[in-house]
């Protein structure tokens, strides 16, 4: 089975390198060396390269034209490699299963050890998918849209007789005021009495209709409780079933680093790992480079197919190894590499800053954020890794650090964090009463006729389909944004945003958007760019504020690295 790949095949043969920085680095420590964690000259990195991303953004090509890619969502990824004779190939992964199968020819496969458990997991995976069709008809019963086609025709009902019962009353009150003055005390009583017992037969036909309600939705009710408890019950199984067959599946799963050794899940993770750890793309590239004398140059991760469950992963975006189950596994994994040389970031004395540092002092600190990090930790724990929580870990006052503000995770360029709770909350209200002054730099995928203008498109984020925003004229927030293109290149356009409101991807839709300029941003493919390229092209360049405690403009520029 060939799984060793020509570049040819997912890239010209004139590619150039254009950057030759790294976007990512796949780093752990070296587990043999005896070295402490907060050493970094032990410190195993392999980088995600311009190349590597070409490399995988010719492999989403290749998924685009094939539907049974699409079906489900997974993690897929690239190693670019060099052979014993210097040639360059390239491997292919996915993650977990692909349409039930773990060998799939062109990939790499599986981890060794899941042909030890094979019987028991198609035996797993045959309950599990028993279990899951189960759960299926239980969500899909006849008895639950009966229940809330009922339950929305007695609510009906019951409003509709509460608004003729208001009337009612009301025409009530009008009587009893009129006939208080204009009845004798006799037929006064006998009419007052006529306007109770009015009363009193409408609260009996309420009475009628809530029982009526009750007798026929109360058996519907128990019976959707008892399949809501079957529905949990089967879950519960679900999650056995799972634990016990990946039990089995890390006692027999065998990893093997470029030193040679090798080491089951069980021994490499003690306590246990989470569901599907080894089935990971990173894991299965690094163990066959490792088992087949080739050395790894770089690698790239990506999500393709259906948006994750949680919504937090998009077709088309490149990605981290995630914090649960392939970071704890890197530094095993790349031991026996030849350690990198530290990258080339400013030192401080006391430790190391791994952001370039544009400005600091004893109140705040300004970083030039590379595309492809989160500004700050995500809710899920593969989201964790971001500028803050890496400064936390490695600056000594890092745990009093706060975000003032935020860029998206694919923008670079300026982010302003405070070190103390006073200047956080000076710069917030400088931010949230507009007085800081925000200049973005961006290429758009298209050539903009206007020399400059404002955009004026109220933003909303539907919160079924986050993170997308769109213009929204009910509902969405007031966004406003300034702009001025510096010159078009070819079929490009370089633009200068100055966005006057700060809302979540409001310059990424103000330049998509029809309403806007009509031109997503080069590299925007949640916004409609389909160009191959390896970033999101835009870059927050300029930031003008004044210092809480210093009382002075302070004028802060990052260098547009596009």
């Amino acid at each position: 089975m060939v799984v060793l790949h020509a570049l040819s095949d997912f890239i010209d043969c004139d590619f150039a390198v254009s950057d030759l920085s790294p976007s990512y680095w796949y780093e752990g420590h070296c587990l043999e060396s005896g070295v402490g964690v907060a050493s970094r000259r032990h410190r195993l990195r392999l980088p995600r390269t311009s190349m590597s991303e070409a490399i995988a953004h010719g492999l989403m090509q290749q998924l685009a034209k094939n539907d049974c890619y699409s079906r489900e969502g997974k993690m897929y990824g690239v190693l670019l490699v060099e052979l014993p004779n210097g040639e360059q190939r390239v491997l292919k992964a996915f993650s977990g299963l692909l349409n039930g199968c773990s060998l799939v020819t062109g990939w790499v496969p599986p981890i060794p050890g899941r042909d030890e458990v094979a019987l028991e997991e198609a035996r797993t995976l045959a309950e599990l998918d028993k279990i899951k069709q189960e759960i299926l008809c239980l969500k899909q019963l006849t008895e639950r849209q009966q229940y809330e086609t009922l339950s929305d025709e007695f609510e009906r009902q019951l409003q509709e007789m509460s608004d003729r019962h208001r009337h009612c009353k009301h025409q009530r009150q009008e009587k009893r005021q009129q006939i208080c003055n204009t009845l004798p005390p006799e037929a006064l009583a006998i009419a007052i009495e006529q306007l109770d017992e009015e009363s009193r037969q409408q609260g009996i036909e309420r009475r009628q209709l809530k029982r009526q309600q009750n007798e026929v939705l109360q058996p519907l009710q128990r019976f959707i409780a008892a399949t809501d408890a079957r529905i949990s019950e089967l879950k519960q199984q679900r999650k056995a079933l799972s634990r016990e067959l990946q039990a089995q599946m890390q006692a027999t799963y065998s990893l093997t680093n470029f030193s040679g050794r090798s080491l089951s899940l069980q021994q490499l993770m003690p306590g246990g790992s989470p569901t599907g750890t080894g089935d990971c793309c990173a894991p299965k590239l690094l163990h066959y480079a490792a088992t087949h004398n080739l050395k790894p140059l770089a690698m790239a991760e990506f999500w393709w197919g259906a948006s994750s469950v949680n919504q937090d992963k998009i077709p088309g975006e490149f990605y981290g190894a995630c914090i649960e189950r392939c970071q704890p596994l890197m530094g095993f994994l790349l031991s026996g590499l030849r350690p990198n040389p530290p990258a080339p970031f400013p030192t401080r004395e006391g430790g190391e800053v791994t952001l370039p540092v544009i400005y600091e002092d004893e109140w705040l600190i300004a970083v030039n954020k590379p595309a492809g990090l989160l500004s700050v930790p995500g809710r899920y724990r593969d989201r964790q890794d971001s500028v803050l929580s890496r400064l936390r870990h490695l600056l000594p006052d890092g745990m009093a650090l706060a975000s003032v503000h935020r860029l998206d995770q694919e923008t670079s360029g300026i982010l302003l964090l405070a070190r103390d709770r006073q200047t956080h909350r000076q710069l917030s209200q400088q931010f949230q009463q507009r007085q800081v002054h925000k200049v973005y730099e961006a290429i758009l995928s298209g050539v903009v006729v206007a020399e400059q203008g404002v955009i004026d498109l109220p933003l909303w984020g539907d919160p079924e389909n986050r993170p997308y925003q769109k213009v929204d004229w009910q509902n969405g927030k007031p966004s406003l944004t300034n702009f001025q293109v510096i010159s078009r290149e070819q079929d490009y356009t370089r633009v200068e945003f100055t966005p006057l409101t700060g809302r979540t991807h409001q310059l990424r839709v103000h330049a998509a958007d029809v309403r806007g300029l009509g031109i997503a941003i080069l590299g925007d493919r949640l916004y409609g760019c389909d160009a191959v390229t390896s970033r999101l092209h835009l870059h927050a360049r300029e930031l003008h504020f004044e210092h809480p405690q210093l009382k002075k403009t302070l004028y802060l520029k990052a260098i547009t690295p596009f």
